[in-house]
C-alpha cells in the first residue's frame, strides 16, 4: 500500500506563489547599456518558438518543486501486516541446589526422580513458552550466584539450569542471599516488570541476609516474588542415604516464611508435591504474569523518497543545461 509519512509537507505547495505575490520586488538599479531603439525592440512580439520555450521551463520549475515537496512528504511502500510482541517483563528464577534437592520424592513419567530433576523439567518449558521475556537465573545453596544474567536467549538458560547439579553453590540454603542477589539484577529494570520466581525445600539455613529482610527490601524496589515449596507429603522412593523413608520427606520446608515472601511482596506462595502440582503451577503463572501477547499489528515500510528526489535532480540539472545554453548563445 502506497502512503506518505509526512502528509503535511504538501501545505508547502503554494508557498514560492505566496512569496511572489506578498514579498515585495527588487527594485535596485544597475548601469545598463542604453540603447536608441529599445522601445522599437519592446514592440516586436516573441515568436511562437520562445513562448513555447518559456512555458516548457515554467512547466519544468514547477515538476521540480512538486517533486521536491514530494520527497519531503516521504512516500514509502507499506507492507503486510506484521505481527510486533509488545515488551515482556524481566524475570529472574533463583533455584535451590542444596543437599535436600536430592530426595527421590517425586515421579516422572511413572519414574521415581529427584525434586531437581523434575524442576529442570518444569522450569525447562516454562523457560520456552516466555517468548519475549528476558529470564535469568540464580543458582543458590550456601551462596547464591548468578548463572545466567538477563537474557533474550532462552535456550542458553535452560542449558545453564540443565548442566546444574545438587552441591554446586553447597549444601545448604540461602534464601535470604538468592532475594538480594535478584533485587540487585531487577533494581534498573521498569518497575512494571520485576519479577521473581523462588523455589527451594527447604528451610534457610545461610546466608548473611535473613529472608524476611530481603523480601522487605524487594517490596521496596517493587519485585513481586512467587515461591515455590517443592516436596511431597510422602517419600516415594529412597533417601539421600539410601534408606526408605516413610516420614514426611517434606519437614524442613518453611511454608509460613514462603507464604509470607510472597505476601510481602504482592506475589503468591505455590506448593509443588508432584507433576500434577507443577503443571497446576505452570498454568496459574501464566495467568499472573503472563508472556509476552502480540500487540498491534504494523506494516514494513520500504522508503520512495529517493526517486522523487532523484527526478528533482535530474529536471533542475535539465533546467541549467538548457539556460546555460541559451546564454552561450
Amino acid at each position: 500500500m502506497f502512503d506518505f509519512h509526512w502528509p503535511l509537507a504538501f501545505l508547502a505547495l503554494p508557498l514560492p506563489w505566496l512569496l511572489r505575490r506578498w514579498l515585495p520586488a527588487d527594485n535596485r538599479r544597475s548601469a545598463a547599456l542604453q540603447v536608441s531603439f529599445l522601445p522599437r525592440l519592446q514592440q516586436i512580439p516573441a515568436t511562437q518558438g520562445e513562448s513555447t520555450q518559456v512555458a516548457r521551463l515554467s512547466l519544468l520549475t514547477i515538476a521540480v518543486w512538486l517533486l521536491l515537496v514530494s520527497a519531503a512528504a516521504r512516500p514509502e511502500w507499506l507492507g503486510e501486516p506484521l505481527s510486533v510482541p509488545s515488551s515482556g517483563r524481566d524475570l529472574m528464577l533463583a533455584v535451590d541446589l542444596s543437599g535436600s534437592m536430592e530426595y527421590r520424592d517425586m515421579q516422572l513419567d511413572g519414574e521415581d526422580v529427584d525434586r531437581l530433576t523434575i524442576l529442570k523439567h518444569f522450569l525447562g518449558e516454562f523457560i520456552e513458552r516466555r517468548h519475549g521475556d528476558r529470564v535469568g537465573l540464580i543458582l543458590f545453596g550456601s551462596s547464591a550466584y548468578v548463572q545466567a544474567p538477563l537474557t533474550l536467549d532462552r535456550d542458553a538458560v535452560s542449558q545453564w539450569l540443565d548442566e546444574s547439579f545438587i552441591g554446586l553453590a553447597g549444601r545448604e540454603t540461602a534464601i535470604g542471599d538468592a532475594i538480594g542477589l535478584s533485587i540487585k539484577r531487577l533494581a534498573d529494570q521498569p518497575a512494571t516488570s520485576r519479577v521473581m520466581i523462588l523455589i527451594t525445600d527447604g528451610a534457610s539455613t545461610a546466608g548473611r541476609l535473613s529472608p524476611l529482610q530481603a523480601a522487605r527490601l524487594a517490596a521496596e524496589q517493587q519485585i513481586r516474588i512467587f515461591t515455590i515449596g517443592v516436596g511431597a507429603e510422602r517419600a516415594a522412593g529412597q533417601s539421600p542415604a539410601g534408606l526408605l523413608d516413610q516420614a514426611d520427606p517434606s519437614v524442613d520446608l518453611d511454608e509460613d516464611t514462603l507464604k509470607e515472601l510472597a505476601h510481602l511482596t504482592g506475589g503468591r506462595y505455590f506448593r509443588a508435591r508432584d507433576a500434577e502440582d507443577l503443571e497446576s503451577i505452570h498454568a496459574s503463572m501464566d495467568q499472573l504474569e503472563p508472556a509476552l501477547h502480540d500487540s498491534a499489528p504494523v506494516r514494513a515500510a520500504t522508503p520512495l523518497y529517493p526517486w522523487p528526489l532523484g527526478l528533482a535532480l535530474l529536471a533542475s540539472l535539465a533546467w541549467a543545461a538548457w539556460h546555460g545554453g541559451r546564454d552561450a548563445v
